[in-house]
């Protein structure tokens, strides 16, 4: 059995074979498809290739595997031996891949399948769009502050009566320009970001797994999207600290000889863009009354109100990887709310409205009773997480038996 090492370029592949023990050079090749299929077809089926990751790794991947035994995609900020190097060349860079993947230490990147990996793009495509509309509504602010002109009077300023406002301030004629430029550029970006919502819509319809998560308040269809495009299958995750760290929200940890351990920033490997969207989920997943919310305050008492919302994003990590692995349904949901939120997402992909239609199927609108008795067992549950951990922080001062009678 041969092990092959790919240094992949924009242009060219430089290939490195280890047989036995002995590294040749076999060449380059040019990052197309025609030249790859041909390099692919002259490789033996017992062979095992080693691709350094980069943006074209998994097409060659896909373009590799039915005629080896197996292609590794692997990170090169992880190998060791390739970043600690003291003479780094492209040849030497698959010259190691290949060694390293003979003596069979290399760690493999998980590939996502072609439904993950769709969904990666557009969500990023996604994310593109709305930080580039960001900046055209930051520069229409910066450009009132210039004027000297009041703070606007509608919470919406990109809205009908913002854009009202807007147009009777006195601005000068290359602020006026610059503002109404922007507009335009935040109506085009909004339809592209409307469209893209459309099509995620589509596809979070045929996955069961985005409406669980929905079922926690607080929880939308991008978070959910996201958090699904990047996780893929919750089976490859053994225990929600694995899941945790796959996202990078585990906290650094520095320990030697007898001292304490000291606890730093979170580690931040994996994906930034699910770490934004969990972050932005906790500070909407608050509002709502539960343990989350009572975690947060216990958190942010000690420690402030960024560092509760870190980890009350790594905190609703873990109970996605519960909820998805036992099936099961988020105990504290309002089945009103997680009702509107499935029913928009229906709309949203295109499902006919259904007016008028009685039954489990029909409006989403419910008595304002019933809300209120579905947010009083979220007040209720998060009023006894109060109470546990009142009692278990007694329990640490004072001894098992302080909290005696004090659970009602």
């Amino acid at each position: 059995m041969r092990s092959i090492g790919l240094d992949v370029h924009r242009d060219f592949c430089e290939v490195a074979i280890c047989e036995q023990g002995r590294v040749s050079f076999g060449g380059k090749i040019r990052t197309l498809v025609g030249p790859l299929e041909e390099f692919a077809r002259g490789l033996h089926q017992e062979d095992q290739v080693a691709v350094e990751s980069t943006q074209g790794a998994a097409a060659i991947k896909q373009l590799l595997e039915p005629h080896v035994a197996r292609v590794v995609v692997v990170d090169s900020r992880k190998a060791a031996a390739l970043a600690q190097a003291r003479a780094k060349t492209d040849r030497l860079d698959a010259r190691t891949l290949a060694r390293l993947l003979e003596a069979g230490v290399l760690d493999e990147v998980w590939a996502p399948d072609d439904q993950s990996a769709a969904l990666r793009r557009l969500l990023s495509r996604r994310q593109a769009l709305v930080r580039a509309r960001t900046r055209a509504k930051n520069e229409v602010h910066a450009g009132l502050a210039r004027s000297l002109c009041p703070r606007p009077p509608v919470k919406d300023l990109f809205g009908r009566s913002g854009r009202r406002w807007l147009e009777a301030q006195p601005l000068s004629q290359e602020e006026r320009l610059t503002t109404d430029g922007c507009l335009r550029q935040i109506d085009l970006l909004a339809g592209e970001v409307a469209a893209l919502d459309r099509v995620l819509a589509v596809r979070a319809v045929a996955m069961p797994e985005v409406r669980q998560l929905l079922a926690v308040p607080g929880i939308n269809l991008i978070s959910a999207v996201t958090f699904m495009a990047w996780v893929g299958d919750i089976a490859r995750f053994p225990s929600p600290r694995h899941l945790v760290g796959y996202l990078g929200l585990d906290p650094r940890v520095r320990q030697s000889g007898v001292g304490s351990a000291r606890h730093g920033h979170i580690s931040k490997e994996g994906a930034r863009l699910v770490r934004h969207v969990l972050g932005e989920a906790a500070w909407t997943v608050i509002r709502s009354p539960g343990p989350l919310r009572a975690f947060f305050a216990r958190i942010a008492a000690r420690k402030g109100p960024q560092v509760a919302a870190t980890a009350t994003a790594r905190k609703l990590v873990v109970l996605f990887w519960h909820l998805l692995t036992s099936g099961e349904e988020y105990a504290f949901a309002q089945p009103s709310r997680t009702r509107l939120k499935v029913r928009q997402l229906e709309l949203a992909a295109g499902d006919p409205p259904h007016k008028g239609r009685i039954g489990p199927d029909g409006p989403c609108k419910v008595p304002a009773a019933h809300r209120i008795a579905e947010r009083s067992i979220g007040e209720q549950a998060e009023a006894a997480y109060q109470r546990l951990t009142a009692d278990w922080q007694r329990q640490q001062r004072q001894g098992a038996g302080a909290a005696t009678g004090e659970r009602r």
